[in-house]
């Protein structure tokens, strides 16, 4: 008797290949209850305020740290794109950020509109020397903060909740005494670091003692910022956290909730986004992502998503290669080629499905002549952020008919008919399939043009034409044309409806081969009276169907051109 024998799957693939169990090894991070939760009905319908930490918190995670100048260009960047809000540094951890935080204030011409941001951790000494730093600044803001979450409070500072409340009151107060003493003018936002760690009533029950303290007003607001320090959950439990603390606060009115995620899960984008549905007024982020481990939220793809839904973001993203060079330069950090927005082959499509997409996307705009834009594959205009069309469609193997017409239109302004486009694709693939490699468009171009138009080694050119009405049949004329074969003239002889029937007559019979036209269409390829034609004719034989391509200042001779190349394919067939 048969025993079927069962094959063991107690272990998980992980852990056969040698990883722990991860139930064994890691486990849940707890999510608060929120059954009301109000946040996935939102839109987001405004920007937030936006605050840069790029020369702080991206700062501190690169290999080689900003010096001066790496500094001062990101500044000008960030001043320029019209952030709000700089944080510029950490003036009492190092003389470095100190001598920044003084330059900035001295001579870095800051704008009206803008209020400048440091950092500060809650100790006595860091907080006089912040002061130092902040003199003669025009509304700043002192940002300080201390780690509330459990594990930290377990194992690195080994206090319980009342010890670290302590530590952010007694800053709290320092602080407020200090910029009473200095004259007033300041703004102030603390910061329970690593919120998303922090059990949501002992985070509640710190924010609200510091909150008791400052004593924010609708002319000063107090910052609240919330950070994601280490993204530990999925998005929507940092938005249940988020609008779980905006329900509970204290003086909400007289609060800016502010969001500072991470990146650790890959979700910082969405958890931010969500975030502002769920009540937060406030962003801070760092260009391109960059910050400690998997960086922070990258303040320009939130911007952009924005903006691509019709939603004012409020930063100047026009010039995205600028900003490109300068995060490269500033950070010594290169940016991925498929980085939302801004990478290199962000803008291209190599698959010929998304390529004819595109290409119809593109003609269907300009026939329409609407100011939305409704591109497939493009969810936003390239040229709206200082991006050209012409990386748009790129040709490898897996490009199609639709890609091959696009380049060739929008470079060159050639519109192959639709039998062409398959034609011409099926060459073109044949080149990117034994070369393995992407075609440029001016070697796209060049292929078209020398196997249609030059035809380096065709037996047959065209010379001259003239016509005469057939003297034997009403409607009819007879053409005379003057052509070379292998460079040697002759004069050929044909009768038809007109230039075009009569030479394909004249050449079939001259060439003992029976060739009709199918399909002909032309079309200018520059504006003005004395723009050169092009025309397309699609040649029926004995074997099949292949096209021809003529150029010619006359419309009538470009058409006759375009047989000739027809022709000489079909006899070197």
């Amino acid at each position: 008797m048969n025993q079927s024998v069962a094959t063991p799957q107690s272990k998980s693939i992980s852990a056969r290949k040698g990883m722990p169990i991860a139930g064994s090894k890691y486990s849940p991070f707890p999510v608060p209850q929120l059954d009301d939760r109000t946040w996935p009905s939102k839109r987001i319908e405004k920007a937030p305020i936006w605050c840069s930490v790029d020369l702080r918190d991206g700062n501190q995670a690169l290999i080689d740290p900003m010096g001066h100048d790496r500094k001062e260009r990101m500044f000008r960047l960030l001043v320029d794109m019209g952030f709000p809000e700089i944080e510029i540094g950490f003036p009492s951890a190092s003389q470095t950020d100190f001598d920044f935080c003084r330059w900035a204030i001295e001579h870095g011409n800051v704008p009206d509109e803008l209020d400048l941001q440091v950092l500060v951790q809650c100790r006595p000494e860091l907080i006089t020397r912040t002061f130092e730093a902040l003199e003669g600044a025009k509304s700043p803001i002192i940002h300080f903060y201390n780690s509330t979450s459990e594990l930290q409070r377990r194992v690195v500072f080994a206090k319980d909740v009342g010890g670290i409340k302590q530590i952010a009151t007694d800053a709290a107060k320092m602080i407020m005494d200090m910029a009473a003493k200095a004259g007033g003018g300041y703004r102030f936002q603390y910061s329970p670091e690593s919120f998303t760690g922090t059990e949501l009533d002992v985070a509640l029950e710190i924010c609200n003692a510091v909150i008791e303290i400052v004593k924010p007003t609708a002319d000063n607001k107090l910052i609240v910022n919330l950070p994601s320090t280490v993204e530990m959950n999925t998005p929507n439990i940092y938005a249940d956290q988020i609008e779980w603390m905006c329900r509970n606060l204290d003086n909400r009115e007289n609060l800016i909730i502010s969001l500072h995620p991470h990146n650790d899960r890959g979700t910082g984008i969405a958890a931010t986004e969500l975030g502002l549905m769920a009540g937060a007024d406030r962003v801070e982020g760092t260009l391109f992502g960059n910050g400690e481990r998997t960086g922070n939220v990258d303040v320009v793809t939130l911007a952009l998503n924005m903006y691509t839904q019709g939603v004012d973001p409020e930063l100047d993203c026009t010039d995205i290669n600028r900003m490109k060079e300068v995060y490269e330069y500033s950070n010594q950090l290169k940016i991925a080629e498929r980085h939302p927005y801004v990478g290199e082959l962000v803008y291209t499509a190599f698959s010929g499905s998304h390529q004819d997409a595109i290409n119809k996307g593109m003609k269907a705009r300009r026939s329409a002549n609407s100011p939305i834009w409704e591109v497939p594959y493009l969810p936003i205009d390239p040229q709206d952020v200082g991006r050209s069309y012409e990386a748009i469609i790129r040709i490898n193997s897996q490009s199609g008919k639709g890609g091959i017409a696009y380049i060739l239109q929008a470079d060159y302004g050639l519109n192959l008919p639709r039998n062409l486009q398959v034609e011409f694709r099926e060459i073109i693939q044949n080149i990117t399939d034994e070369e393995g490699k992407e075609l440029p468009s001016k070697r796209i171009h060049d292929e078209f043009q020398s196997l249609y138009v030059t035809q380096p080694d065709a037996r047959i050119k065209f010379v001259d034409h003239h016509t005469m009405p057939d003297p034997e049949q009403k409607g009819r004329r007879i053409l005379t044309a003057e052509i070379t074969d292998n460079g040697v003239t002759k004069n050929i002889e044909g009768k038809g409806t007109g230039p075009i029937d009569g030479f394909v007559d004249a050449l079939s019979k001259y060439l003992g081969v029976t060739m009709s036209v199918v399909d002909y269409s032309e079309h200018s390829l520059q504006q003005g009276s004395d723009a050169s034609a092009i025309s397309y004719v699609e040649m029926a034989y004995p074997d099949g169907k292949l096209f021809g391509v003529g150029i010619n200042d006359n419309i009538v001779s470009a058409s006759l051109e375009a047989i000739v190349s027809a022709a000489n394919r079909v006899i070197a067939k």
